[in-house]
């Protein structure tokens, strides 16, 4: 069906010259009643008319898409490119026009809204690290100068804020590592000495170091049944380490009293393990699983502050299994748990590039 909206400025041209010539060449062949003079007159009139339409046209269209696409396109065109813009740009038709106008308009649309929610996230991510900085530093500033007021010489006293002031000297050392270990994450900076080891083996040497702590709550840590059967995985142990150390110890900060947190391994079709960590704790509301490996993200500010930790953890974990080239994912369910799983490439072999 005949549509307007797709005619290039050739086709205008030849559309308008061809109307004007037949009504002058009819107008003719009416008032002096010669049939061969109506067709020379039309013939004549239409290449004309054509030629200077289509001239003319083409300027006052390709001006005006010229000055479009030099709004919607990024890059400099060479001589060259500019010299086959004139060739193409012509031709094409203003729905074709329209079309990638549309399109630049939607991409600008996106990041636009890319932008506003880096914009929020880049406001909430320095206010939390304020916080996170001024709560330690102030507690500091103000041991130090009770100290200097005269308490450095009441001995008991003096230790009990010494001790205090370390904590919080501890915590700004964690907060500065975990950001600098984040970083070079983030930048590739952080390289990756992958190794073969049993997971297994891994997961119950966490579970060793921090028994003490899952003690104090009468937390119970196990491999499930089941997966007892050693898995060789390929990865950098001590970031791996790491994940667990930090997985496990949030398992422990929110659990519940006489829980229990269990591991778990499954090799999958295609040569990856899927592994698991899992609570029954009080679990992470639904509105909140999206946000949790975002940095210093925290699902209940005063009980999160309170438990310690400079709020990095999880976004660590998320940067680690990233950079093995894997996926992080979370399932979680108040009053119920949570479960924090990701995939590991599985044993390879020395001969395998």
């Amino acid at each position: 069906m005949f549509n307007s909206r797709q005619l290039n400025p050739i086709q205008v041209a030849a559309i308008n010259a061809f109307t004007i010539s037949l009504l002058v060449g009819i107008a003719n062949y009416f008032f002096i009643n010669s049939w061969w003079v109506a067709v020379i007159t039309f013939l004549v009139l239409f290449i004309i008319s054509y030629l200077l339409i289509r001239y003319f046209t083409e300027r006052f269209i390709y001006r005006h898409i010229k000055l479009i696409y030099k709004f919607i396109s990024q890059t400099k065109a060479t001589k060259r490119e500019e010299f086959f813009n004139k060739s193409v740009l012509p031709e094409k038709s203003l729905l074709e026009v329209s079309a990638e106008v549309e399109k630049w308009a939607e991409q600008k649309k996106q990041e636009i809204e890319i932008l506003k929610q880096n914009e929020q996230y880049r406001k909430e991510f320095l206010q939390n690290l304020s916080h996170e900085l001024k709560t330690p530093i102030f507690a500091l500033q103000g041991y130090v100068d009770t100290l200097l007021s005269g308490a450095m010489h009441k001995e008991e006293v003096a230790k009990k804020f010494l001790l205090n002031t370390s904590k919080n000297i501890d915590r700004l050392v964690n907060l500065v590592d975990d950001l600098d270990e984040i970083s070079k994450l983030e930048s590739g900076e952080q390289l990756l000495y992958k190794e073969n080891f049993v997971i297994q083996d891994l997961v119950n040497e966490v579970f060793d170091s921090l028994s003490i702590k899952a003690a104090d709550k009468f937390i119970k840590t196990s491999i499930k049944k089941g997966c007892e059967l050693p898995i060789t995985v390929y990865a950098d142990k001590e970031k791996i380490r790491m994940l667990f150390i930090n997985l496990v110890d949030n398992a422990l900060k929110y659990g519940k009293q006489n829980g229990n947190i269990t591991f778990s391994a499954y090799k999958t079709h295609d040569d990856d393990v899927l592994i698991e960590i899992s609570d029954d704790g009080y679990g992470i509301a639904e509105e909140h699983l999206t946000r949790i490996f975002e940095r210093f993200y925290r699902t209940d500010l005063a009980r999160s502050r309170k438990e310690g930790g400079s709020g990095l953890g999880l976004s660590i974990c998320k940067h680690i299994i990233e950079a093995h080239g894997q996926m992080m994912h979370v399932r979680s369910r108040l009053d119920i748990g949570t479960t924090f799983g990701f995939t590991l490439q599985v044993r390879k072999d020395k001969t395998e590039n």
